[in-house]
């Protein structure tokens, strides 16, 4: 697709979004909770808006620019997405990217659930037009305002101390110890509250328009 000029492309390349696909606590996003990000995502850089009201998702089917709060949890349709985005306008799906641990665990356990792939496609899909039937653009308040940031980075520090800490070496096979864990304590309390002052300067964020 062609996009006009105002619009800023961000695809796999960005590193905001290598992030996604690299990151092994993701796949809990991916997997379990549906939560997708498109291989194509828009910034209209003719608007002075905060960040998160100026991102649009293309369709790469009837090419409508959608706003990307049409997928949020506001309007219950941020999570279970497995399959992709489901574009309410041609109900087709929109591509996205997929975390490298996420394809890992489908890959290894394919035997499993891949006698059931399209059926699971199928429903899922069903599902779909009644999710979005009264769809609308819902004021979207940004959970990292103010002292937010600090709440919603400490919640993703301890969901990554957790992950990190005892259920990936569960996976990879290595030992846990009271080490590990009291060294982990501090390290993910600093870089949830990091993760979290990021985001809220990177969701609030202002340009200034074009002339």
């Amino acid at each position: 697709m062609n996009f006009d000029k105002k619009y800023k492309v961000y695809t796999w390349k960005n590193w905001m979004y290598l992030h996604w696909i690299l990151n092994p606590g993701l796949l809990i996003n991916e997997l379990i909770l549906g939560q997708r990000v498109p291989k194509i995502t828009l910034e209209d850089q003719d608007s002075n808006l905060p960040k998160f009201e100026r991102m649009y998702i293309p369709c790469p089917h009837c090419h409508t620019i959608h706003d990307s709060r049409t997928w949020s949890p506001q309007n219950g349709t941020g999570f279970k997405n497995w399959f992709g985005l489901f574009c309410p306008k041609c109900k087709n799906t929109i591509p996205c990217l997929m975390n490298f641990f996420s394809l890992l665990v489908l890959t290894i356990t394919f035997p499993i659930w891949g006698w059931f792939k399209e059926y699971l496609k199928q429903s899922w899909l069903k599902k779909q037009p009644d999710r979005f039937k009264n769809s609308e653009i819902k004021p979207y308040k940004n959970p990292f305002q103010g002292k937010g940031w600090i709440k919603q980075g400490l919640m993703w520090g301890a969901f990554m101390f957790v992950f990190m800490t005892f259920i990936f070496p569960l996976i990879n096979g290595s030992e846990i110890t009271w080490l590990s864990v009291l060294i982990a304590i501090p390290i993910w309390i600093i870089g949830g509250l990091a993760f979290g002052f990021w985001t809220k300067k990177i969701l609030g964020k202002r340009i200034q328009k074009r002339s």
